[in-house]
């Protein structure tokens, strides 16, 4: 029997992953490869002859079989980046995307004048993706990370340890329940709320269908459950000026404006993701709050 080869092996992985409907499965295998060796994709290309060793084969292919059943590379890989920091990431949590880095904008560029002080809260916080941002982004500030997961939280607090984001707290509990008592107001709340109709979940990449926690993506019939709730809510734990910056789905940002304009928010507005896809709704809170 033939030796496996560093190249023998990604055409094997990119043939099998090509024939499962997998959408990358070249660059899917490099990755794989590149992570189980501990080298860079340009490694791979440079030593694609070198052959593999029975010790190296065995996580290979363990890898691989995981991602035939459409594992996300970030599970299988135990991180992913988002704002130039990597997180640790595993099936507690949802994947961080590029498109919720411009949830983080929107709050570090509408908060600009108390950068010194800003004091977020970060709601439906996951792998605290954006609230750890908000942290060392603003390191002299004080945020603190919520969610109703339990399990998520851990990997939350795991990433602040890792990433050196010490100004920052974790409370337990469902939206705006779990900093009830709390003796301080927020210069901006942040939330990336389960947003997906509950009909088009079924619909969903087998990535995220199948793999991704279903309490972080369902958002009832609509998608607006939790949204309605926020917006409503919200003001209660705002400062007079303070902001509600909400990530939202593709074509939710009229929805979700009118939701906010009828509660009484201020400064309306809607940020683009880097796709150009209406992406975050954002507004000052309203005078009677």
């Amino acid at each position: 029997m033939a030796e496996w080869t560093i190249g023998s092996l990604l055409k094997w992985a990119a043939d099998d992953f090509r024939g499962r409907g997998i959408e990358k499965p070249r660059l899917d295998a490099e990755v794989l490869v590149a992570h189980a060796l501990k080298v860079t994709r340009m490694h791979l290309i440079a030593h694609s002859d070198r052959e593999l060793t029975p010790d190296e084969l065995g996580p290979l292919r363990e890898l691989v079989k995981r991602r035939r059943r459409f594992e996300p590379i970030a599970y299988l890989r135990g991180e992913r980046e988002f704002y130039g920091r990597v997180f640790k990431v595993d099936r507690r949590v949802l994947v961080p995307r590029p498109d919720t880095e411009a949830l983080v904008e929107v709050a570090l560029n509408r908060t600009a004048l108390r950068s010194l002080s800003m004091r977020a809260l970060d709601i439906c916080t996951g792998s605290g993706c954006v609230g750890i941002t908000l942290a060392r982004q603003r390191p002299t500030g004080k945020v603190v990370l919520t969610d109703v997961s339990a399990d998520a939280l851990v990997v939350a607090r795991e990433n602040a340890l890792r990433l050196g984001a010490y100004n920052l707290t974790t409370r337990h509990g469902d939206l705006f329940a779990a900093v009830a008592g709390l003796p301080m107001r927020f210069d901006v709340v942040t939330a990336n709320p389960p947003y997906i109709p509950s009909a088009e979940i079924a619909t969903l990449a087998p990535d995220v269908r199948e793999h991704e926690p279903r309490l972080a993506l369902d958002g009832g019939a609509d998608g607006l459950d939790f949204v309605r709730r926020i917006v409503v809510d919200a003001p209660r734990v705002l400062e007079a000026d303070g902001l509600l910056a909400m990530e939202i789905g593709f074509d939710e940002a009229p929805a979700t404006s009118e939701l906010f304009r009828s509660a009484g928010y201020r400064d309306v507005r809607v940020a683009r993701d880097y796709a150009g896809i209406d992406r975050v709704v954002s507004g000052v809170r309203p005078v009677s709050g």
